[in-house]
C-alpha cells in the first residue's frame, strides 16, 4: 500500500509540472501575440477625418498650384538634360501630382464618386500640362541629347511596379497617422518618381521618339494606378466610412459605378504586372543563358549585350569569331530542351559571327607577326655590332699607319686628321694625298720635296681651283710644319 501511495504522489507532481509547463508557454505566447499586434497596429494612430480632408485639398488644381506644377517641370527637365540625379529628386520633391492620385485610390475605397470625377479631371489636366510643358522645353533647348535620366525611364519592368505599392502603401499609412510624417511623404515622392516620366515623355515627343514616349507614360501609368491601389487598400483595411447618399438607390448605383471603374482600373494594372514579370523573367533567363551556355564556352567571344525582340520572339547575338553552324546547333537545343530557360525556350536565336578571320587565327598571326619582329631586331643588333667591330678595326689600322709615318718623320702629323680637315675646309675635293717625292735639278743632288696630290671635282673651272691651291699649300704648310710643299693636281 505505501509503494502504491508513492506511485500515486510521484504521478501527481509529474502532472502538475506538465500543466505548469503548458501554462508557461500559454502564457508566452499570449505575450508574443499580444507585443506583434500592439507593434503592427496602427488603426488606433488613424484620424480618418482629417486623412480625407487632407487627400480632398491636395486633388485642387488651381493658382499657385498649376504654377508649382509648371515650375517642378521645367526642373525636372533641366535635371534630365545636364544628367543630374541631385535636381531630378527636386522636381520630385516640388511636385503636385500625388494629390489626385490619392484622391482617386480614395474615391473607390470610400464610393465617392464626385471626388473621383474631380480627381481624374485635375491629374489629366496636370498630365496634360506637364507633357506641353516637357515638350516646349525640349523642342526649344539646343542641348538635347540621350543620357542615362532619360534611358532610365523608358523601359519600366517588375520594381518599378514593387516601388510604386510599397511606396503608396508607406505614403497611405503615413497620411493616416495622427500628425503626418513628412518625410515619409518626402521619401515616397522620391522613391515613385511621377514627374520625370512625365518629362521624358515630353522628350519623346520633342525628339520624335515615340518608343520614349510610350516606354515613359507606361511608367507613369504603373506608378498611378499602384499608389491608387495602395490607397485603396489601405483605407478599407483601416476600415473609412463610406460616402452617405441620400437616396439609397442613387448610393446602390454609385457604389455599382465606383466598382466598375475600380475593376476596369485594376485590369491594366494586373496586366501591367503580369507583363513587367514577364519581361523580367525573361531578362534574368538571358542572362543566365549567356553565363551558362556562351561565356563558359572560351571560342565565343562575344560582343556586346544581346538584343532582345520580344514581338519576334529573337534573341540576336554578335560574335567576335566565326560561330560554325553546328555550334549554332548546340546553342538552340540547350535554349529549347533546358529546363531553366522555359520562358524563353520558343525563343529564335540570331547569330551574327566575324566577317573576318577567327579570334584563333588573328591572335596566332599577330603572335607570329612579333616573333618575326623580334628576329628581325636581332639582326639588325648583329649588323650593328659588326659595323662596330669595323669601324674599331679601320680606325686601329689608322692609328698603326700614322704611327709608322710619325716614326720615319716627325714632321709628319697624323694623315687621317689632315684629309678630313682639308675635307670639311674644301668640300670640292674629291680625293687627296701626299708623300715625300725624291727629286734632282742638276742630276747630281737629290732632294726630299713633300707632294699633295689633289683631285678637285670635275665641276669646278681653274679660275676657281688655282686660287683655293694656293689657300690650301698656305693652311697645309703650317699644319705639316713645312718650309717647302707642292700641290699637284691628279
Amino acid at each position: 500500500m505505501e509503494e502504491e501511495v508513492k506511485k500515486d504522489t510521484v504521478y501527481s507532481s509529474t502532472e502538475t509540472s506538465d500543466k505548469g509547463i503548458q501554462i508557461n508557454v500559454t502564457g508566452l505566447l499570449e505575450t508574443a501575440k499580444k507585443f506583434l499586434l500592439e507593434l503592427f497596429d496602427f488603426r488606433e494612430d488613424t484620424d480618418h477625418e482629417a486623412t480625407i480632408e487632407a487627400i480632398k485639398a491636395d486633388i485642387s488644381f488651381k493658382g499657385a498650384t498649376a504654377w508649382i506644377l509648371i515650375f517642378a517641370v521645367f526642373v525636372a527637365s533641366i535635371g534630365l538634360n545636364a544628367n543630374s540625379t541631385a535636381v531630378v529628386i527636386g522636381a520630385m520633391l516640388i511636385s503636385p501630382l500625388m494629390g489626385p492620385i490619392l484622391g482617386i485610390g480614395m474615391s473607390f475605397a470610400l464610393n465617392d464618386i464626385n471626388t473621383f470625377k474631380k480627381s481624374l479631371m485635375n491629374l489629366g489636366t496636370m498630365i496634360g500640362l506637364s507633357l506641353f510643358a516637357s515638350f516646349l522645353f525640349f523642342y526649344s533647348f539646343p542641348l538635347s541629347e540621350d543620357n542615362s535620366e532619360l534611358l532610365g525611364r523608358v523601359s519600366p519592368d517588375i520594381r518599378d511596379v514593387l516601388i510604386a505599392f510599397f511606396g503608396g502603401l508607406a505614403l497611405m499609412v503615413a497620411r493616416t497617422k495622427k500628425g503626418t510624417v513628412a518625410s515619409v511623404i518626402f521619401g515616397v515622392a522620391i522613391a515613385t518618381a511621377l514627374m520625370p516620366p512625365l518629362c521624358t515623355a515630353g522628350y519623346g515627343l520633342a525628339k520624335g521618339n515615340f518608343s520614349y514616349f510610350i516606354g515613359a507614360m507606361y511608367l507613369f501609368m504603373i506608378n498611378t494606378i499602384f499608389i491608387a491601389l495602395a490607397t485603396f487598400l489601405v483605407m478599407k483595411l483601416l476600415g473609412f466610412p463610406m460616402y452617405k447618399y441620400a437616396n439609397v438607390a442613387k448610393r446602390k448605383r454609385y457604389s455599382t459605378i465606383a466598382t466598375i471603374v475600380g475593376v476596369a482600373v485594376m485590369i491594366p494594372a494586373i496586366f501591367t504586372f503580369i507583363n513587367a514579370l514577364n519581361k523580367s523573367q525573361i531578362k534574368t533567363q538571358i542572362n543566365n543563358f549567356v553565363n551558362n551556355e556562351i561565356k563558359e564556352i572560351k571560342s565565343f567571344q562575344l560582343i556586346g549585350d544581346p538584343d532582345l525582340d520580344l514581338d519576334k520572339k529573337e534573341i540576336k547575338f554578335s560574335f567576335f569569331n566565326e560561330v560554325t553552324e553546328g555550334e549554332q546547333n548546340i546553342l538552340n537545343n540547350q535554349l529549347a530542351n533546358n529546363t531553366n530557360y522555359i520562358k524563353i525556350k520558343d525563343f529564335k536565336l540570331k547569330i551574327k559571327g566575324s566577317d573576318t578571320k577567327s579570334f584563333e587565327l588573328i591572335t596566332t598571326a599577330y603572335k607570329d607577326k612579333r616573333e618575326e619582329l623580334q628576329e628581325s631586331k636581332n639582326i639588325v643588333a648583329g649588323l650593328q655590332k659588326q659595323i662596330t667591330d669595323l669601324q674599331e678595326t679601320v680606325s686601329s689600322l689608322n692609328n698603326r699607319i700614322e704611327q709608322d709615318a710619325l716614326n720615319t718623320n716627325q714632321k709628319v702629323v697624323a694623315f687621317s686628321r689632315i684629309a678630313k680637315d682639308a675635307k670639311i675646309r674644301y668640300r670640292d675635293i674629291e680625293e687627296i694625298g701626299f708623300a715625300r717625292v725624291l727629286s734632282s735639278k742638276d742630276f747630281i743632288k737629290i732632294d726630299t720635296i713633300p707632294v699633295v696630290t689633289i683631285r678637285w671635282s670635275v665641276q669646278l673651272s681653274d679660275s676657281i681651283i688655282t686660287p683655293r691651291e694656293i689657300e690650301l699649300r698656305n693652311w697645309l704648310q703650317k699644319e705639316l710644319e713645312l718650309d717647302t710643299l707642292f700641290i699637284k693636281r691628279d
